[in-house]
């Protein structure tokens, strides 16, 4: 039975060539360790870089640094829709999708952090408007010294998360 489920495995012309053969198996046996050196990829393989999708996710700092990021570069003074904010995100990060939500959720969290820092609502102003929800960052010049610091330590975030997702011997962290 063994026999069969390996010759299985071969194609007709395989099994000729091993029936008739004289010389040395194609196959080493006997595994060593390491992988040794790569052969060069076949004419015509796939690239295999390709990504896939993500959503973006409330408290997440890879989301919310895409998300501070675009709101750093946003006209100031002025009510901006958090739908047109969405589209924006989604037409740029096309392998990510942005909710109206996880963007909300992240302004609400920026405008907090204004609130801790500088002791006044008025910096980011998230309101219900007739359009749909709207955000207004103040045209001030210590808005983009602060933007800049949110976008760092979302960076930081970031990196922390790679760096203890590299540390770990297997995905499910038992290692």
């Amino acid at each position: 039975m063994i026999g069969f489920a390996v010759q299985s495995l071969l194609i007709s012309s395989e099994i000729d060539w091993a029936v008739n053969s004289t010389t040395t198996s194609p196959v080493t046996t006997g595994a060593r360790p390491g992988l040794g050196s790569l052969r060069n990829a076949p004419s015509g393989l796939p690239d295999p870089d390709v990504q896939p999708p993500v959503l973006a996710e409330s408290a997440d700092p890879f989301s919310e640094l895409r998300i501070v990021h675009l709101l750093a570069r946003i006209e100031r003074g002025h009510p901006i829709r958090v739908a047109d904010l969405v589209d924006r995100l989604n037409a740029t990060y096309v392998d990510w999708l942005f909710a109206e939500t996880v963007v909300a959720d992240a302004i609400v969290r920026l405008q907090s952090n204004w609130m801790a820092d500088y002791r006044n609502a008025g910096g980011i102003v998230l309101e219900d408007g007739d359009y749909g929800l709207t955000i207004a960052i103040e045209d001030s010049s210590r808005v983009d010294p602060w933007i800049v610091g949110q976008a760092l330590r979302l960076s930081a975030a970031c990196n922390d998360r790679l760096n203890e997702f590299s540390r770990r011997d297997r995905s499910s962290g038992v290692g």
